[in-house]
């Protein structure tokens, strides 16, 4: 299984970038892992909320391929303990899942197209957090699962 996190927009803090690299490096020991920053849509302060959701979803979907099982980051997914999204993971493994992609959308949500080309929404926390730190959440969360798939002494319960 390959993982691959979409996401829209550059993150513009430096240690932020630093720390999603660093789980990033050590996720790849695992798995084939990749993240795909979508660039900010042009003139977005020009466009509705509406407008700015649904060109963002026509990127976020021209990045999904056929077979791809699509999860979003959305405040209103399924919570998972770290324990039960390892489980997750391993469930996704077990049914030769090819491609398993995650995405993080802009500042107003999704398309209903994204929502329709989605299998599921996982929510990393009832809490707001920005983009940003949504991404080193997912990369580190994933290195943590596979840690714990591995009986490795990162987690502790």
């Amino acid at each position: 299984m390959k993982i691959k996190l979409i996401a829209i927009g550059k993150t513009d803090q430096e240690a932020l970038n630093a720390l999603i690299d660093v789980y990033q490096k050590r996720l790849k020991h695992y798995i084939t892992f990749d993240i795909e920053i979508i660039a900010d849509v042009k003139n977005a302060k020009s466009l509705s909320q509406q407008q700015l959701k649904e060109k963002e979803g026509q990127l976020i979907l021209s990045k999904i391929q056929s077979g791809d099982v699509v999860v979003l980051l959305d405040e209103h997914g399924k919570q998972y303990r770290s324990v039960e999204f390892s489980n997750y993971l391993q469930k996704k493994m077990n049914a030769a899942t090819k491609q398993l992609v995650f995405v993080i959308g802009g500042a107003f949500g999704f398309s209903d197209e994204v929502y329709q080309a989605a299998s599921e929404k996982i929510s990393l926390s009832k809490m707001t957090f920005s983009h940003q730190m949504i991404r080193l959440f997912i990369v580190e969360q994933l290195y943590r699962s596979f840690t714990i798939l591995k009986n490795e002494p990162y987690h502790h319960e």
